[in-house]
């Protein structure tokens, strides 16, 4: 499976599930059950790559800003559910995590930013066509975020990181 498919299937199911993350998670379950079982790691390693990328204290910031607070659970959900945007939104958000004020427009602190079943869609598919747990992906987990630690309590550090946000979520 190329890059392209993969996004191409994010975008497939989230258009489908008119946003709803846990519909969004069944949808890619369904259409990911129909691929072959090497397809279905490809799809995993592809997603498990961009969920490490995402693994960075900047972004960190910006998902506790976006759902006024983010601990280590929720920061993976938000990953998921970033990566269940789409490819502009993903790849914005990693250029600079305070476009995501202009990225997400719409954004609902109670209804998005949690997305965690994503995660778990090709591991349930691979599961349903072979009986098997899916193999090891070989993508490496970072011990630490990367970059800069920041003080997400800090209101001048979050302030000055992340202007856009804050003007919308902060303070």
């Amino acid at each position: 499976m190329y890059e392209t498919e993969f996004w191409q299937l994010i975008d497939d199911t989230r258009e489908a599930s008119a946003g709803d993350p846990d519909e969004h998670a069944d949808l890619l379950v369904e259409r990911l059950v129909g691929l072959t079982p090497d397809d279905v790691v490809d799809f995993a390693r592809l997603f498990e790559v961009r969920f490490q990328r995402a693994y960075r204290w900047d972004l960190w910031g910006a998902a506790y800003l976006l759902l006024g607070g983010a601990s280590d659970e929720s920061f993976d959900a938000f990953r998921c559910w970033l990566i269940g945007c789409g490819r502009e939104v993903f790849e914005g958000a990693l250029h600079d995590p305070d476009n995501l004020a202009e990225l997400l427009p719409g954004f609902d602190e109670q209804e998005d930013g949690y997305a965690e079943d994503l995660g778990y869609a090709a591991d349930e598919a691979y599961e349903q066509l072979t009986g098997q747990p899916i193999p090891e992906l070989d993508v490496a987990e970072p011990p630490e975020p990367e970059g800069r630690p920041l003080d997400f309590e800090d209101h001048t550090v979050m302030a000055d990181r992340f202007p856009r946000l804050w003007d919308r979520y902060g303070g």
